[in-house]
């Protein structure tokens, strides 16, 4: 690699936030930019955003990145994303069909609810890794082709283009050269066949989507296009890495080691582990391509929580919190919580848009359970945050039907986990360490380093001096023992949450 080209710029296009990351040579960020993305809700349980917002937002923050270090220091591009969000465009002019549908929409809880009682669920898993769910892309696919007129047709003529977020990104920075995505997001379709590697034909026959509407299929690490023809970023520009933003996390935390299972702490949360095989039989989990890093794919055991910093927010609005400047309030997350010695027998069960893993029940709401004259503020921010240690600890109790789990500890990213009392309430729930990475930019690390594994020409194993360093939560032992009632008492109030459907 040339001196003067030492600079992967990754762009992190998240669901409420376009970041892009520049990292030197010795994997330091170097300069960075985000831009904030809104989200809509038309109706109840529809989530979609602007395709354009995106891009634009996307284009910006890349743009400023590379103003700041210099074009001509730029190697590659490398891009995560937020995963299972659908968005469908012209072929011939680019543009969307219409809002991209996230993958907090549950729009297509029906369409599911059919596929189940047709009895299509077992097949669906055992193909895909993955359970009837609308978080899933290929039911939103299917939506997108409905609302637009002759949506099937022209899709089948190859003018209407399918996709999730990388796809979109990926055509747009090449000019329409390149309609490509990553083995990890094309596992999170529902479209994938994992064993083949490929786009099976009995799932595109099952939801209605034509081939010709999808992107070839590429490893996670390797050259995806160039850019082209986009104000103040240089043409000639390789794309080197592709990949889900959850995945990168995994990747950047260890590069897959065994017994690290990672969770990342958004607006909803993944947790994932890394196993050697696509066993498909955990039925509440998802089976999943971890990546393909040029030479061989990975699998994950994941499960997908759509309300875990979301439920925080939720709450914060609730309580007013939300006045607080940005600084206070995040004191105040911290502060609270430890200020009173329970939640007085609260419990938050954030099932705003439905409950994901381990339930996967799109029709449960959310509810607050328990609530006593003596409840006051404080108890109800520690039940929203004490809500995503319990929803990580129940799909890592369901990860333990895998025959190659293993949990030595957990490794954990996110904006929520820089809460001390959050990460040592998890290590006590858990019974394990808790290694928080302070490396805000994780997912774009564990992008660029794949794209730095492609540049570079090296073996997954040397790239592990660019791993970032953790901060460890232990386990209080005796502690642990005592949370076990609450945790038994919070799955109660999962199933009140899931009776009022």
């Amino acid at each position: 690699m040339s001196p003067d080209k030492e600079i992967v710029i990754a762009l992190d296009e998240g669901t409420t936030n376009a970041k892009a990351v520049a990292l030197d040579s010795r994997g330091q960020v170097v300069a960075k930019c985000s831009h904030p993305l809104t989200i809509q809700t038309p109706r109840e349980g529809w989530v979609e955003q602007s395709g354009e917002q995106l891009l634009e937002a996307s284009l910006a923050v890349i743009r400023q990145v590379i103003d700041d270090v210099g074009a001509a220091r730029v190697a590659a591009l490398a891009i995560s994303n937020q995963r299972e969000t659908a968005i469908g465009w012209y072929r011939a002019s680019g543009q969307a069909l219409g809002p991209a549908i996230t993958w907090q929409c549950s729009r297509t809880a029906d369409f599911c609810h059919a596929l189940r009682e047709q009895g299509h669920e077992a097949a669906i898993k055992a193909v895909t890794g993955l359970p009837v769910a609308p978080l899933f892309s290929a039911s939103k696919m299917r939506w997108l082709l409905d609302a637009t007129p002759q949506g099937n047709e022209r899709a089948a003529q190859g003018e209407i283009c399918l996709g999730t977020v990388d796809s979109w990104l990926l055509w747009h920075l090449t000019a329409g050269s390149a309609f490509c995505c990553d083995y990890s997001n094309a596992s999170r379709t529902q479209l994938l066949n994992l064993h083949s590697g490929d786009w099976d034909e009995e799932m595109l026959a099952l939801f209605g989507i034509p081939r010709q509407a999808l992107p070839t299929i590429r490893p996670s690490s390797g050259l995806f296009g160039h850019t082209q023809g986009l104000h103040g970023i240089p043409d000639g520009i390789p794309v080197l890495a592709m990949i889900g933003d959850s995945h990168a996390a995994l990747f950047a935390h260890g590069l897959g080691a065994a017994g690290c299972v990672k969770a990342t702490y958004g607006t909803g949360s993944s947790v994932m582990a890394p196993v050697a095989s696509a066993q498909c039989d955990v039925k509440s989990l998802a089976t999943t391509v971890a990546w393909h890093d040029g030479e061989r794919l990975v699998y994950g055991l994941e499960g997908n929580i759509p309300h875990t910093g979301d439920a925080v927010a939720w709450m914060v609005e609730s309580t007013g919190l939300n006045e607080l400047p940005e600084a206070e309030l995040a004191q105040a997350l911290s502060t609270l919580p430890a200020s009173v010695e329970s939640t007085l027998g609260v419990y938050f069960v954030p099932a705003l848009t439905g409950l994901g893993a381990p339930w996967w029940d799109e029709h449960a709401r959310g509810l607050i359970h328990g609530l006593s004259r003596g409840v006051k503020r404080a108890h109800l921010i520690r039940a929203a945050l004490e809500s995503i240690t319990y929803q990580i600890a129940d799909v890592a109790v369901a990860m333990r039907q895998h025959g190659d789990f293993t949990l030595k500890a957990l490794m954990v990213d996110g904006g929520p986990t820089k809460n001390d009392w959050l990460m040592q309430y998890q290590a006590d729930l858990l019974g394990c360490p808790v290694m928080r990475s302070d490396v805000a930019e994780l997912s774009a690390m564990g992008a660029a380093l794949l794209a730095r594994k492609a540049l570079m020409q090296v073996d997954s194993e040397q790239l592990r001096q660019f791993l970032p360093e953790h901060a460890t939560f232990q386990p209080d032992m005796t502690r642990h023992g005592r949370l076990q009632k609450r945790w038994f008492d919070w799955q109660n109030a999962v199933q009140l949450a899931r009776a009022q459907k």
